[in-house]
């Protein structure tokens, strides 16, 4: 936002040959003009391929695919179609827990104690629990270059202490490099 305060009025550029070539591209491409100046269209009969095309679509259509669904045959359940069905009823999400049984205690050992203790450690709510009080450590010379070196990285502080800049001349080279610029970019 505050590049744009202290902005000239610059200077103006003719619209060059090319500038002019481009702008005419623009209105060819545009999805907006190119039915500007649409004239009346000729009708064309339809075609055999044309109708061929037309009972494709239809066949196709997800809507129109069942109109003319007859009746379907019924086919034997075979063993094969039981044993899909029952592995269905295991792998389901819902039925695995309905035949549960009782359930055969085990003896807590010290490795179950051990995960259950890796397992507090891990954990992203009760790692703060019962934190202790932190030892101090000096402030080194190489600590205080990486947080230099941090607030040089910081995407906010990098513009806190912006000083003013120099004020550079308008060379030919520069109002090229402008030039350039508007060729190319995919604003204009």
């Amino acid at each position: 936002v505050k590049y744009k305060e202290s902005i000239g009025k610059g200077t103006p550029i003719p619209d060059l040959p090319e500038v002019k070539r481009v702008k005419e591209t623009q209105k060819h491409i545009s999805s907006v003009l190119y039915k500007e100046e649409l004239g009346t269209g000729t009708p064309t009969p339809v075609t055999p391929e044309m109708e061929r095309v037309k009972r494709n679509q239809e066949q196709i259509s997800s809507v129109l695919y069942k109109e003319g669904l007859g009746a379907g045959t019924a086919t034997p359940v075979t063993p094969e179609m039981e044993r899909v069905r029952r592995n269905q009823e295991h792998i389901s999400s819902v039925l695995y827990k309905e035949g549960l049984g009782v359930g055969t205690p085990v003896p807590v050992t010290p490795e179950m104690e051990r995960v259950k203790r890796n397992q507090e450690n891990f954990s992203s709510v009760l790692y703060k629990e019962e934190l202790g009080t932190g030892t101090p450590t000096p402030v080194t010379p190489e600590i205080e270059r990486v947080k230099r070196n941090q607030e040089n990285f910081s995407s906010v502080l990098y513009r806190e202490e912006l000083g003013t800049g120099t004020p550079i001349p308008v060379t030919p080279e520069l109002e090229r490099v402008k030039r350039n610029q508007e060729h190319l970019s995919s604003v204009l």
